[in-house]
């Protein structure tokens, strides 16, 4: 079906414009610099076995005030046929749902099994009746995902090769971050204070205690892991001469993921795209690899916080790329993606009716003031006749609280057009223990302990 385009939007408020569901829908030119108007419905499909009565009968007749702003909208179904458009190839700030074009690209660049390597270094000899090592401590890697139970852990494998008291400086290379904090020195000095008993923070065993409880580890609460560096925290290259002790991986790239997504986590999402070049390597990937014009994507901040631009046909090719590169996997959207009323995070609170929990699986995106406001919500939903479809909503220019009641009232709508909501199968787990299934590996060497041993931090 082929719509018009008019400078000029329809003034009608959201219930009024539903009474428009059955016409052409009317698509008009974004311009943020002129006064803002009440919003459209864009114009729906039913499916094919539902009359035009029915579809009109599906939609709520609750008088709601005006929404004003700018909508772009796509829904297809998965064979590509169009349910819904309005803008569809017109730019909107896509917010924090831009995370998925940084999930993607990580996913086809990286691999949904890579792990995130720290390199626990050492230029010091071991005097092992006191388990003193004489000299520095030196740590390198880029883990988007290094926490303080973690950091915990990597005492407790010092402990294990005998080091209890490091007589040097701890060193950490300049890429060194923890908590998600972009600052290594500030990085290094929780470490430094993580990894000693006496200096640890009430939070960061809270942490440890938390983790090693629900994966079941009592053995590792038996004792408790300690590692007093006497020196100060530094950031520097790792020495020449140092040796590798030990090296601890991340949980793998597609449960960090899980986790960048589900809290919309900003930090981690830019930690991510540096390893990948940067918003300009990404952008180039996406265009490249997606055929996207390239006006119709604009990337400056792989987070979202910033003037990025996207169409809703250019988010919708992203959503389907990424559909892919999971399906390849034998993975699924819900292993990166929140489940809407499941998953904590940013979309705990949304469609959480007892039929709708489970039923939307998709990214938020909000920035309250950038652009007078802007909301996104992208992903799929499921129908109660089995039907699957992918969506792109994106708001701009307006009260981001309205814009989200109103991608929420969209996605309903159209899932009541087809016999109401029905969940997806997924399985929920902890999004904490999804981050401790960690590596630890150690370096060949008699002068420090265990050889070439590897083992899962998880018991």
């Amino acid at each position: 079906m082929k719509h018009s385009r008019t400078n000029r939007p329809i003034l009608i408020g959201i219930t009024k414009a539903l009474i428009l569901l059955l016409l052409p829908s009317v698509i008009f030119a974004q311009d943020p610099g002129r006064e803002k108007t009440p919003i459209s419905a864009p114009s729906l499909v039913p499916p094919p076995h539902q009359t035009s009565s029915e579809k009109t009968q599906a939609a709520s007749q609750e008088e709601t005030k005006p929404l004003y702003g700018y909508q772009g909208v796509l829904v297809e179904t998965l064979d590509g046929k169009t349910v819904a458009t309005q803008s569809a190839n017109q730019t909107f700030n896509p917010a924090s749902a831009i995370k998925l074009a940084t999930a993607l690209v990580a996913l086809q660049t990286l691999g949904p099994q890579q792990r995130f390597a720290t390199a626990v270094w050492t230029d010091g000899i071991l005097d092992k009746t006191t388990g003193t090592l004489n000299g520095n401590l030196y740590l390198s890697g880029r883990d988007p995902s290094l926490h303080y139970e973690h950091a915990v852990m990597i005492a407790r494998e010092l402990n294990s090769l005998g080091i209890k008291k490091i007589t040097g400086n701890l060193v950490v290379s300049p890429s060194f971050t923890m908590n998600f904090n972009s600052v290594a020195r500030s990085s290094g000095e929780q470490l430094h204070n993580t990894l000693d008993s006496t200096l640890r923070s009430a939070e960061a065993t809270k942490a440890w205690i938390y983790e090693r409880t629900a994966l079941g580890d009592q053995a590792n609460l038996e004792s408790v892991p300690s590692v007093a560096v006497m020196g100060e925290v530094t950031v520097d290259s790792v020495s020449p001469s140092a040796k590798l002790l030990l090296t601890q991986k991340s949980s793998r790239l597609v449960d960090i993921l899980k986790v960048l997504l589900c809290y919309s986590n900003n930090f981690m999402a830019e930690r991510i795209g540096e390893t990948l070049g940067g918003p300009d390597a990404v952008r180039q990937h996406l265009i490249n690899s997606l055929g996207i014009a390239p006006g119709d994507l604009r990337i400056s901040s792989l987070s979202g916080l910033s003037l990025n631009r996207v169409t809703p046909q250019a988010m919708m090719k992203i959503l389907r790329a990424l559909r892919a590169e999971l399906q390849k996997d034998h993975l699924s959207p819900g292993d990166v993606m929140p489940v809407a009323g499941i998953d904590p995070g940013t979309l705990r609170d949304r469609f959480t009716g007892l039929a709708w929990r489970g039923s939307v699986i998709a990214k938020t995106g909000t920035l309250a003031r950038t652009d007078g406001g802007s909301s996104a919500l992208v992903g799929q939903l499921k129908a109660a006749n089995g039907e699957v479809l992918l969506f792109v909503i994106m708001n701009q220019g307006g009260n981001v609280w309205r814009f989200r009641e109103n991608q929420d009232y969209l996605v309903m709508l159209i899932q009541n057009t087809r016999g109401g909501p029905k969940a997806f199968a997924y399985t929920p787990h902890a999004l904490t223990m999804v981050l401790s299934d960690t590596e630890s590996t150690f370096a060949a060497d008699d002068e420090y302990g265990p050889k070439s041993k590897s083992e899962m931090n998880s018991p």
